[in-house]
């Protein structure tokens, strides 16, 4: 009778010992070969599983001559192992046949674990890496802006890699501010988001019914008002944001409260500034937007301009 090799692969981002009922009725009736001890072979024997800890090479598990031989994988799966397991098969096929069994895999979002764990690492007091261990809320608020300008660049550009590496910076800022405060850690952060989206979406978890769109909006912003208990419309404006799209945000805010500021006259640049946010508010237009697209024009006819030989580039 043939020998059975079978390659148990499990996920190192799950709780040692949550495996699917096939992997663990195969490993009761057959025990299990690993390279070395770990959390899952500890979790195996603990509920009765032989575990034999042996030399982690193809040439070894072919030389036994169990009827059904379990491998279990390391937590990066053995690659390497298996390839050279399958390549001597293939050579002589009848010494052997050769399984892949998961006995878990990661749940979406797994990779979200190793990032906090890499953070955990790099933040470490001895990392050996100075500048981190320097940084504080204040020091990094900037590059969280850069980052997410660089996110909408690779939006705008309709670049789906450069928007997925993007995105990942965006990350990275977030699990390092959370990774620095003193009073919660990246599980309050997530747990928090988890409440806000369930509390705000009663149409998806509470089987609140809504008819389109804008009553979803309107439950959407009637919840966030009652959550926040804000005892003037200025607050929560976020002020950091550019000046434009802060003067378009409050006038927003301030509509039918405070009359619309009027014309501005002489040098008064900063009134000017104002007045025309207030245009483009009323308007419907987004003013931070349109000056972006103007800018954007004028760096194309600078463009242009070096290409035609008009001037250089210093």
């Amino acid at each position: 009778m043939t020998a059975r090799i079978v390659l148990l692969v499990t996920s190192p981002r799950l709780p040692a010992g949550l495996l699917t009922a096939q992997a663990w009725d195969l490993v009761r009736a057959a025990g299990v070969l690993a390279a070395a001890e770990s959390q899952q072979t500890a979790a195996l024997r603990a509920q009765g599983v032989a575990v034999e800890i042996v030399d982690p090479t193809a040439e070894a598990l072919l030389a036994r001559h169990d009827e059904t031989l379990v491998w279990l994988a390391g937590p990066a799966g053995d690659e390497d192992l298996a390839r050279d397991l399958g390549l001597r098969l293939a050579r002589d096929p009848g010494r052997a046949e050769l399984e892949l069994l998961y006995g878990s895999w990661d749940p979406p979002g797994a990779r979200l674990l190793d990032a906090v764990t890499v953070i955990d690492r790099v933040m470490a007091p001895d990392s050996g890496d100075p500048w981190k261990l320097e940084q504080t809320h204040q020091t990094l608020a900037r590059y969280l802006i850069e980052e997410a300008y660089e996110t909408v660049d690779a939006i705008a550009a309709g670049d789906p890699e450069g928007l997925r590496e993007e995105l990942g910076d965006v990350l990275f800022q977030v699990l390092l501010h959370a990774e620095l405060a003193a009073d919660f850690t990246v599980d309050d952060v997530a747990g928090v988001l988890v409440d806000k989206l369930i509390r705000r979406n009663p149409h998806v978890f509470a089987g609140t019914q809504v008819e389109g769109i804008d009553e979803v909006m309107a439950n959407w912003e009637r919840i966030k008002q009652a959550e926040k208990s804000r005892d003037s419309r200025m607050e929560g404006i976020p002020l950091a944001q550019p000046s434009l799209a802060l003067a378009q945000k409050v006038l927003q805010r301030a509509k039918g409260l405070v009359p619309l500021p009027g014309q501005a006259t002489g040098d008064d640049l900063a009134r000017q500034l104002f007045a025309l946010a207030a245009e483009a508010t009323e308007r419907g237009l987004d003013a931070d937007e349109e000056l972006r697209k103007a800018v954007l024009r004028y760096m194309d006819q600078v463009r242009d301009a070096e290409a035609a030989g008009q001037h250089d580039a210093g």
